[in-house]
């Protein structure tokens, strides 16, 4: 009978967000994770086929816990207005709920290897993405901005501006401002106002 694994999968997927939160991607390699979970690194080859899927796996883990709250902010809301704000401020207050997950989001798949994945691991994130489009895009439509022009007003005012308000003080180390999620859902508001 086999032994029972000593760490799970989410155990070793969370030591790889603390190295890539405080050593970027270059960080997250086989071997570091492994000592930083104190599991002998050939074990690590037995959860994933090599350094591709693992980073492939803790970015998706981390981009898809992410995209249900921001998908629920998004559907939750009969009213687009405050749907828009309601996401606006999700992204700031996951962020401070998640600090290590937000600032290894930063980084953008690329650089977590997007090139490398396995087929299964793209269509996953691109499956996401489009799930995320997909609500913004029905967001904008209610919001009565049809147009390229529009489209790209609520992409700036759910997605850009928000990460600005997080992107600085999670690069620099530091703490939210306690407004940045009132900061975020003015802002969205203010430039879907017109």
């Amino acid at each position: 009978m086999a032994r029972p694994p000593r760490f799970d999968t989410d155990q070793i997927l969370d030591a790889a967000v603390r190295l890539a939160a405080s050593a970027g991607p270059g960080g997250v390699t086989m071997s570091a994770v492994a000592q930083a979970v104190g599991a002998p690194s050939g074990s690590m080859y037995h959860r994933f086929a090599g350094r591709a899927a693992l980073l492939a796996e803790v970015w998706l883990r981390t981009v898809e816990r992410f995209q249900e709250g921001y998908l629920a902010c998004l559907h939750g809301e009969p009213d687009p207005h405050t749907a828009a704000r309601a996401a606006a401020r999700h992204v700031v207050a996951w962020s401070r709920a998640r600090p290590e997950e937000a600032a290894l989001l930063l980084h953008g798949a690329a650089e977590f290897g997007r090139a490398d994945w396995s087929e299964e691991h793209t269509r996953r994130a691109d499956s996401g993405n489009e799930r995320v489009y997909a609500a913004i895009g029905g967001l904008a439509a209610s919001l009565g901005f049809a147009d390229a022009r529009g489209l790209d007003r609520v992409v700036l005012a759910l997605i850009e501006l928000p990460l600005s308000v997080v992107r600085r003080p999670l690069r620099a180390g530091e703490p939210l401002p306690a407004h940045a999620e009132d900061l975020a859902g003015e802002c969205a508001a203010a430039l879907l106002a017109g």
